[in-house]
């Protein structure tokens, strides 16, 4: 068998070098930590109506970085950290009033 190509190492955590210095959101530092759904809603609601670099609407880009945050850190976030994260959601789409 030959020998497979050996790639060059990667940067640790690239997924959060992303949320940190998103190119579209300004987030606020340690969002996706905090234990408060609707603070988290808030917080990516605003910092998506703030955002002039944005691509899309303000809604589909809040819930796109959650949505991102949550499926990089797949099977290694906890539950109890999923659940909040989930209802977090549910609250983005209250306050942007897509229910």
């Amino acid at each position: 068998m030959p020998d497979a190509k050996k790639h060059p190492p990667r940067g640790r955590r690239w997924s959060n070098e992303v949320t940190r210095k998103s190119d579209a959101l300004d987030l606020d530092r340690g969002v996706f930590t905090w234990r408060d759904p609707k603070r988290i809603a808030r917080s990516l609601k605003r910092s998506a109506e703030e955002s002039r670099r944005r691509k899309a609407a303000p809604y589909r880009s809040a819930l796109s970085m959650l949505t991102f945050y949550i499926n990089r850190a797949g099977h290694n976030l906890p539950a109890a950290r999923r659940r909040v994260l989930d209802q977090a959601k549910h609250e983005l789409r209250r306050l942007c009033d897509r229910e």
